[in-house]
């Protein structure tokens, strides 16, 4: 999936906000047939520049392949609600900035399409904007990241995967690639030493070659490049040494993918359905977009509802069960929990993280609270916090491709409401 590389001012100089950027009001593909220019199109890539994106991320099944992850005919199990109309006024200070900010105004700050807060298991805050309704789904981005990074420690604990093997003991074709020599600990925990940027600003940065290998439309015929997401990861080259440094680069994530349907002999989506998706009292089935063979994006191809985004992190909150029944083992979620390497982190350069690790794929924040999360660019959030017994689930369409942009107005807001809930409970 090519990802958006705008910012908040665009050629025409429209300085783009929350308000004037809403699909809603701009009207994106309403008619029979819409305005022409009124289309967004897959194959002209109007579908993710902005401000149609903000469109897209709620459609994309309506603009490329996808593959279903099944709820499977289990019945959904509904939130109880306690709404605590607080905490819209709830204010803390943004990174960098000097006057307060209230929680209701980091809503539009961020591009919020939907955002839900859970506490002791009940939904106390939820408010939705934009394309996202209670009763769709969105493009998760990175945040799927998460979900393959927690299938993978599942089959750990299971023993289906050693963690210190080397991923050419379980998939050859990548024995001549960067990935060959890696061990399955260090593509779970973006520890490989690989010869490619994920900068979205650089046109010649290798994630638009993985790009172009996964866009599931015909290439063009003088194209001569990987025509799939396998294809494009036997050309990976190594750079640097494995082990060394946390680097995060998507193509991890599509390794792990492939481990996992190596190992399992199924799909990602029908392995994500039948240990996770149809245990959680999901409402709606998710899915993944794919290549043009099929094959999940497993790095940011998920799309889901809001609510069982939220109740995924309530099972993760839970220690790995939901409605009492045990979903993940206990292990899994403690190996997560306790972090990464620290130093490794540290070489990352990720200056605003100061302190932070990455473990099997979630973000650790090694702050007081214990609080963990997965992110995806534009927004995207999946945030717990063991100590507030609380979690945030968040859509957004941010026009800047990268959580720098959003993190100074969203972590300190997470912290905040979290202090909130504690001092509520005392």
């Amino acid at each position: 999936m090519i990802t958006a590389q705008n910012t908040p001012q665009d050629s025409n100089n429209i300085t783009w906000t929350a308000e004037n950027s809403n699909p809603n009001l701009l009207g994106w593909m309403k008619g029979s047939p819409p305005a022409p220019d009124k289309i967004i199109r897959f194959d002209n890539g109007t579908y993710f520049q902005f401000p149609q994106m903000r469109w897209t991320v709620c459609h994309f099944e309506q603009l490329m392949p996808t593959k279903s992850v099944s709820r499977q005919l289990f019945a959904a199990v509904p939130f109880e609600k306690n709404e605590l109309s607080g905490i819209d006024e709830v204010t803390f200070i943004p990174w960098g900035e000097t006057e307060p900010m209230t929680w209701k105004q980091s809503f539009n700050a961020n591009f919020t399409d939907g955002i839900i807060v859970l506490h002791r298991g009940k939904i106390v805050y939820e408010n939705y904007s934009g394309c996202l309704t209670p009763t769709n789904r969105h493009a998760a981005m990175s945040l799927t990241k998460s979900f393959v990074g927690l299938l993978g420690e599942m089959l750990v604990v299971e023993n289906k995967l050693d963690e210190n093997k080397l991923i050419k003991d379980y998939i050859p074709e990548l024995g001549k690639s960067a990935f060959g020599d890696a061990t399955v600990r260090q593509v779970l925990d973006m520890t490989t030493g690989l010869d490619y940027s994920e900068d979205y600003a650089d046109p010649n940065a290798e994630v638009w070659q993985h790009a172009a290998a996964g866009n599931p439309l015909p290439k063009p015929k003088d194209y001569t490049g990987p025509r799939t997401y396998f294809e494009y990861l036997e050309t990976v080259q190594k750079k640097g040494e494995h082990g060394e440094a946390f680097g995060y680069k998507t193509i991890n994530t599509d390794v792990l993918g492939w481990l996992i349907s190596r190992v399992t002999g199924e799909p990602l989506t029908e392995v994500l359905s039948e240990k996770i998706w149809s245990k959680i009292g999901a409402e709606m089935d998710a899915f993944f977009t794919v290549d043009s063979i099929g094959t999940p994006f497993a790095g940011g191809g998920l799309n889901v509802g809001l609510h069982d985004l939220a109740r995924f992190g309530q099972m993760i909150l839970n220690g790995g069960t939901f409605n009492s029944q045990r979903v993940v083992p206990e292990a899994a979620i403690s190996t997560i929990r306790k972090g990464g390497d620290l130093q490794a982190f540290a070489k990352s350069g990720y200056t605003s993280l100061k302190g932070w690790s990455y473990r099997s794929m979630w973000w650790i924040t090694n702050n007081k609270n214990g609080a963990f999360m997965a992110r995806g660019v534009h927004g995207q959030s999946l945030y717990i916090d063991p100590e507030a017994d609380m979690v945030i689930a968040r859509f957004a369409s941010n026009p800047v491709a990268g959580n720098a942009a959003n993190d100074p107005t969203t972590l300190p807001a997470y912290q905040a409401v979290a202090d909130y809930l504690i001092e509520m409970d005392k």
